[in-house]
């Protein structure tokens, strides 16, 4: 992968997954159980509201009001592709909390 990648739309799913879809179209699942229960700085990730209570900062997603976030990179290499969407979204804004969509052109 050469070309930088981006998340434009997250959505916190049950049993601490998420849906996310990247700049290149694609739409991937990321099951965020490994990394809460390995690394110490993800641990707050196990309360359900935290989890559910996601962001995106332009590249990524975030929680805690940035203070934790996952490589957007991560997020694309380990993700499982769902399938690909036919529109490159160029922005995101919130639409509700725990979803994040692609601002209208």
């Amino acid at each position: 992968m050469n070309d930088l990648i981006w998340v434009v739309s997250a959505e916190a799913l049950d049993n601490k997954m998420l849906r996310l879809e990247f700049n290149d179209g694609c739409v991937k699942e990321f099951d965020c159980k490994p990394i809460i229960g390995k690394y110490p700085a993800f641990a707050p990730l196990q309360d359900e509201k935290i989890f559910r209570n996601i962001a995106l900062d332009g590249w990524t997603v975030t929680w805690n009001n940035g203070s934790i976030d996952i490589a957007p990179e991560h997020l694309y290499e380990n993700g499982h592709t769902q399938y690909r969407s036919e529109e490159k979204p160029a922005s995101c804004v919130a639409e509700e909390p725990g979803k994040y969509e692609a601002a209208p052109k």
